[in-house]
């Protein structure tokens, strides 16, 4: 039998400590203002957890008009964009393309662009997501507040061991997100060692001594049960290992295992 969405999902995770706390805070303080003023507020870039909080956030302060925006459709780091009836305003977010001279096979991967553009000292809620283009090594888009832009193309001049340059970007962005290949498995249940060996392919007591040792959160939340539930939706991240998403819930095979389908990012 099939599990409905309803039957496996997981519900709101409560804020787990002072940072997530503040996190709602600033959310309901930047919609008293917006509401209070009648002008438009946005927030710095928030992660998909963040993202969780402000919402919650907003429905605790009964704000029905708060949307998120990430400077593309498929952004994962987004803005939460508050415009009461009446304001006007337009979402932060400027497109910065990043050139790297002489890159090749090696081009600079993701974390090179962002640990760059981070050393330039900004904070990380200064910078959304960055999109190397596979058909043009050593090129990426970075989309980061209209305010950091300035600095970004002034000061980066390297990434990683290659020299750089950066200037805004202003037309129709030609790349996307890599695809992410779905992949299936079964499980004996839902619990997180179950669940982490089938994504990891290893065995049931190497995913449980990894939850054990504090390696896995769920949702950006530590969880140190191999026995915790887990649900359609959640996002595992493995210390040194990866992050995963578990996408979809299946039936049963004829041996009463349960079909996962998931990615990893």
């Amino acid at each position: 039998m099939a599990y409905s969405s309803d039957e496996r999902q997981r519900g709101y995770i409560p804020p787990q400590n002072d940072q997530e706390r503040l996190v709602m805070r600033r959310a309901q303080d930047l919609c008293r203002i917006a509401e209070n003023r009648g002008v438009a507020r946005y927030s710095g870039f928030l992660s998909d957890r963040e993202q969780s909080l402000a919402k919650a956030a907003m429905n605790q302060a009964g704000c029905t008009w708060a949307a998120f925006e990430g400077g593309y459709p498929a952004a994962e780091r987004k803005l939460l964009c508050l415009e009461p009836a009446g304001a006007s305003g337009e979402p932060p977010i400027c497109c910065v393309l990043i050139r790297c001279a002489g890159a090749g096979s090696d081009a600079p991967a993701h974390k090179d662009y962002l640990g760059s553009v981070l050393g330039l000292g900004l904070e990380r809620e200064c910078v959304g997501d960055i999109l190397p283009d596979p058909d043009a090594p050593g090129t990426a888009y970075a989309f980061v507040l209209e305010r950091v832009a300035p600095l970004i193309c002034d000061e980066l001049a390297s990434v990683g061991r290659w020299t750089a340059r950066a200037e805004r970007f202003e037309g129709q962005l030609p790349v996307q997100p890599a695809q992410r290949e779905s992949k299936t498995a079964t499980v004996s249940s839902l619990r997180a060692d179950a669940v982490l060996a089938a994504m990891l392919r290893c065995s049931r007591g190497q995913a449980e001594a990894l939850v054990r040792g504090g390696r896995l959160e769920i949702n950006h939340v530590p969880v140190t049960s191999a026995h915790a539930a887990v649900y359609e939706g959640d996002v595992f991240t493995v210390r040194g290992m990866g992050r995963f998403k578990l996408e979809a819930l299946g039936g049963k095979s004829r041996k009463d295992r349960l079909f996962i389908q998931y990615f990893q990012y």
